[in-house]
């Protein structure tokens, strides 16, 4: 590959959407802490669509938020095998995960943009159609050649996720901060055994 990798811009949204919902849904640890799920639901469903471009005109009801929780458990599986190299698992989840959200491909255009494939569920609501979408925006990164690409944090009690779209494939951090804290790390380690 030469340059960035480039998920067209759908794809390239709901894989976002996908990470902020394993990150800010799923417990377990971040930048070296201890990570709860938050307990309202709503508000961090409200919280991750914002923080990919999409904010809420108001809390999404508790019902889709409650669903997008337990699909951010069933993604982080997805996410966790791919960075084992377990393609077998996360395409097993991912099939379960498109049977299960109905999802279906259909051509929408935006105002002022060309039409591009967007995938939905049965219906309109919010769960719905970002279930589906995220379903089938790991199942395009799977089955091609980018499903390395997904990955999670090598930073000690660091397990969030994020999709490596740097030019080299070589991503191995969820953030600088991870990054920086593990240099840190092994700066002082060096230090002190000399």
């Amino acid at each position: 590959m030469t340059g960035q990798v480039s998920f067209d811009s759908h794809a390239r949204s709901v894989l976002a959407a996908s990470v902020e919902y394993v990150n800010r849904l799923t417990p377990g640890y971040s930048g070296g802490a201890e990570y709860t799920a938050p307990t309202d639901e709503q508000q961090a469903v409200a919280d991750a669509l914002t923080a990919v471009g999409y904010p809420p005109a108001a809390l999404p009801p508790a019902e889709d938020s409650h669903r997008l929780v337990q699909l951010a458990a069933r993604m982080r599986i997805v996410f966790e095998a791919a960075s084992a190299g377990d393609l077998d698992t996360a395409a097993t989840e991912i099939n379960a995960l498109l049977l299960d959200t109905n999802a279906r491909p259909q051509l929408d255009r935006g105002k002022d943009r060309p039409w591009s494939l967007h995938f939905h569920g049965p219906d309109e609501q919010l769960a719905n159609g970002w279930a589906a979408g995220c379903a089938a925006g790991l199942a395009l990164a799977v089955g091609s050649d980018l499903a390395g690409r997904l990955g999670v944090c090598a930073a000690p009690n660091c397990d969030r996720v994020f999709v490596d779209v740097s030019k080299n494939g070589q991503r191995r951090f969820c953030s600088p901060q991870c990054q920086s804290r593990v240099k840190a790390a092994a700066h002082r380690a060096r230090q002190s055994a000399t």
